[in-house]
């Protein structure tokens, strides 16, 4: 049996039907949206997507709204 995820990453789940350029631009927008970023309010690392547009920092515990993929 092998294994989608080891040479796409999470776009393994879309398969050959979509495309190689597709499927990269979707790692690269999901792979900077899944990592702790920067807070605006208290400047630490520590800033994860709750939902399209929200951010919690687990730091100082405030909610604010953004960009819906990244800071």
């Amino acid at each position: 049996m092998s294994t989608k995820l080891k040479k796409v990453k999470s776009a393994g789940r879309f398969g050959a039907k979509y495309g190689r350029s597709i499927r990269t631009r979707v790692i690269a927008v999901e792979s900077k949206q899944k990592q702790k970023q920067t807070c605006l309010l208290c400047k630490k690392i520590g800033v994860k997507r709750i939902s399209k547009g929200i951010w919690k920092c687990s730091k100082c515990g405030k909610k604010f709204a953004s960009d819906a993929y990244h800071l």
